[in-house]
């Protein structure tokens, strides 16, 4: 496997005193030792610098697990026996878990308009679609988030991971945003939405400037200045 491949190489590196080699063979033997045990990478504890090099590995068992039960129609809003003991062990092993109607699914695709969508939903008391709660399920686990941009001929929604600072966010749209950053004019998503857009919100003291270091939130609106 990869780990064996990497013990090898490194073990002919490490005759040559290298810095850093000794640390490597150390973490990926321990990483070997779980592996043979049944312990996933996930599961164990690792410094950060160990994590970021487990990173470079892109290991599979490194990688979080989202569980997803299918259930019948009539448990697509509160889930059944079988998935609530699924979800006690995805709570126990500290990972994602949603539960949809695969049914209800492919039933929803087949609607066109987003009204009879709605109104489909509703008649069967959900709020949602379950691929809406699977989505979110897995931008949590993931530690990510969505802001977005708007202007008067298009709207458009960016994916950040939680933490991200406003010059880096810009970053994601173009290169010159974050190099020529000035300020992020920012409105909440619900400031957008409940006033009916930018103008009125600025007009309302809801549009605010915020620098370099600040925090990209989930549904903020943002319109970049900058200069390059």
């Amino acid at each position: 496997n990869s780990i064996d491949r990497q013990i090898g190489f490194l073990t002919k590196k490490a005759k040559s005193n290298e810095r850093g080699i000794k640390e490597e063979l150390n973490l990926l033997t321990r990483l070997l030792n779980n592996l043979s045990d049944g312990i996933a990478v996930r599961d164990a504890n690792f410094t950060d610098v160990d994590e970021n090099r487990i990173r470079l590995l892109n290991l599979l068992s490194a990688k979080p697990i989202l569980y997803v039960c299918n259930v019948g129609e009539k448990a697509a809003g509160t889930g059944n026996e079988l998935s609530e003991r699924v979800a006690a062990y995805a709570d126990q092993k500290g990972t994602g878990f949603v539960f949809i109607s695969a049914k209800i699914e492919a039933e929803i695709s087949q609607l066109r308009d987003e009204h009879e969508k709605i109104e489909f939903l509703e008649t069967i008391g959900l709020k949602e679609t379950g691929l809406a709660r699977l989505i979110q399920a897995g931008y949590s686990l993931l530690n990510l988030i969505t802001y977005y941009t708007a202007g008067p001929n298009e709207a458009r929604a960016w994916t950040v991971a939680q933490g991200t600072r406003a010059h880096e966010a810009a970053g994601r749209i173009h290169s010159d945003f974050e190099r020529g950053f000035i300020c992020a004019e920012t409105i909440t998503g619900s400031d957008y939405l409940s006033l009916g857009g930018e103008a009125a919100a600025r007009l309302e003291g809801k549009l605010r400037q915020e620098g370099k270091d600040y925090i990209i939130q989930e549904g903020d609106v943002i319109l970049y200045r900058f200069n390059v």
